[in-house]
């Protein structure tokens, strides 16, 4: 009984310290000039996905939707289908890798930028969410979101 005792002990351990490897295993697919880590560490769709959620709702909040037939709700409809092109052709990989490398060069004033200096926070946000800061918070500081996709944790979304 002691021994099923500590193997869920172990993999209660495993499982807290898993998404701290994958912010590892970050530092080092950002400082590389190789895309390929990094890509099976982002989850593209999913991060479009959060920026179109905040775009929707700052256009929901300055062209409301009243009348469904008004040119104002054909404006809305027009900005929301440009909107997710745009997102397709804005947010990719190389984006990724320059905004985590821009928000730790920020955070640290480090040249090469370490993303492991530049964490002021990372912590579970919910068994399957893990949430990093980089920098301070209040000061501009940057969100990356991890979500247990499968079976790895990756960038799902990221808050500048």
């Amino acid at each position: 009984m002691r021994f099923i005792g500590y193997f869920i002990l172990l993999a209660l351990i495993g499982y807290g310290l898993w998404p701290y490897y994958s912010v590892y295993r970050l530092d080092d697919a950002i400082t590389a000039n190789d895309t390929a880590e990094l890509a099976q560490m982002v989850d593209l769709p999913a991060i479009r996905a959060n920026y179109k959620k905040r775009v929707a709702a700052g256009v929901q909040g300055v062209l409301p939707t009243d009348d469904p037939d008004s040119v104002v709700s054909w404006i809305r409809q027009n900005l929301e289908r440009l909107g997710d092109s745009a997102l397709e052709q804005a947010i990719t990989i190389d984006w990724v890798r320059e905004t985590l490398r821009g928000a730790v060069t920020e955070a640290t004033g480090q040249s090469p930028p370490y993303l492991l200096a530049g964490i002021d926070f990372a912590f579970f946000e919910s068994y399957n969410r893990f949430l990093i800061r980089i920098g301070k918070l209040g000061e501009g500081a940057t969100h990356v979101r991890f979500s247990l996709v499968g079976s790895d944790w990756k960038i799902t979304d990221i808050i500048p």
